[in-house]
């Protein structure tokens, strides 16, 4: 059952930076709301039907944030926020549960600038790799000063740490260690969703007497972590534990009747969530894809702009390939403007 966008609801809201809804009066509007539309509470619902609602972040999701995903089109995140938003509000009858990840990451770790120098002892800028190889040349290695605070002091420990760290990604094949702008810092205005998302799935928790839930991911300094479903890394050089699997978060998205998946960005956090996801389906099940749908027009790619008319990175093609393996491995690929009855399939 689609409803009606609620009266409150401006999509002029999904490029505004500051907007922040308002909770209680939210909380009184649903309480309407859920009279007019005879909405049920969530948790009696016959169907789970989940969506996640990967980093939709405020430093993500708007060009004042320090890491905007605008895609090609130079808007993606934008237009993705409102049609989020759009989706959730339609289709309040049927979700029953969202799930928003957040990155959350300190000042420094190891995919920021800040983290290393050069040969010269000069810190490094964003958007490069650090290789294996770079590290064994002398061109780059850790700040030496981030050892006083990792591991004692031990900088000979911090650099072998980080070139077997470097090492492990690269024999997996998955990513080459990239150095990103400070973004989503705990405690900063980027670590918040997007206010249209915090509405609407404020919205949907008070209309349907459901829960809020969230996932923080990434605060482990010394690995990546694009997945909300495990770091990049799970072990140090020394055989020790560096970062363990969300097995909990996995069992619950896939004790789902549907799982719907939205977010930023498709080429990294959300590419790697799914990727993980398919990864568990494939071991205990691979009939389990036909329940993960993807929302297509509700992610974009990261595309940096280079000031010139061009791109100093650009991941499309990347997250162009991960779809088509979605799709090959018999996920749903959907569009969220697209009526949710058209496509959602709960008697398989």
């Amino acid at each position: 059952m689609s409803l009606p966008l609620p009266p409150f609801f401006d999509p002029a809201n999904a490029a505004r930076f500051l907007f922040r809804p308002d909770p209680q009066a939210l909380l009184s509007v649903a309480q309407e709301w859920k009279r007019a539309h005879a909405l049920k509470p969530a948790p009696r619902a016959a169907r789970n039907v989940h969506l996640l609602l990967i980093d939709v972040q405020k430093d993500f999701c708007f060009p004042e944030g320090s890491l905007f995903v605008g895609g090609r089109s130079g808007r993606g995140a934008i237009d993705d926020t409102r049609r989020i938003a759009e989706f959730i509000h339609r289709n309040l009858a049927t979700l029953t549960n969202i799930t928003a990840t957040l990155d959350s990451h300190f000042a420094q770790q190891i995919f920021f600038p800040s983290f290393w120098i050069d040969a010269h002892g000069t810190p490094l800028t964003p958007h490069r790799e650090i290789t294996v190889a770079q590290i064994g040349a002398g061109e780059v290695r850790p700040d030496p000063a981030m050892a006083s605070w990792l591991c004692g002091g031990d900088v000979a420990w911090l650099e072998r740490q980080v070139r077997d760290y470097c090492a492990q990604l690269e024999r997996a094949g998955r990513y080459t260690l990239y150095l990103w702008p400070p973004h989503c810092l705990l405690g900063s205005d980027g670590h918040a969703l997007a206010g249209l998302v915090q509405e609407a799935r404020l919205f949907h928790s008070y209309a349907r007497s459901a829960q809020s839930f969230t996932e923080l991911k990434g605060e482990n300094p010394l690995t990546e972590n694009y997945s909300v479903l495990r770091p990049e890394v799970l072990t140090r050089h020394d055989g020790q534990p560096l970062g363990v699997r969300n097995s909990a978060l996995m069992n619950t998205l896939l004790a789902s009747d549907a799982l719907l998946i939205a977010g930023q960005a498709s080429s990294h956090c959300v590419m790697s969530s799914i990727d993980d996801l398919l990864e568990e389906i494939r071991a205990r099940d691979p009939r389990l894809a036909k329940k993960l749908y993807v929302l297509t027009d509700c992610m974009s790619a990261v595309a940096v702009p280079d000031g010139k008319g061009g791109f100093l990175a650009d991941f499309t093609p990347q997250a162009e390939a991960a779809l088509q393996r979605y799709a090959d491995a018999g996920m749903q690929l959907v569009k969220s403007s697209a009526p949710l009855e058209s496509w959602l399939r709960l008697d398989r």
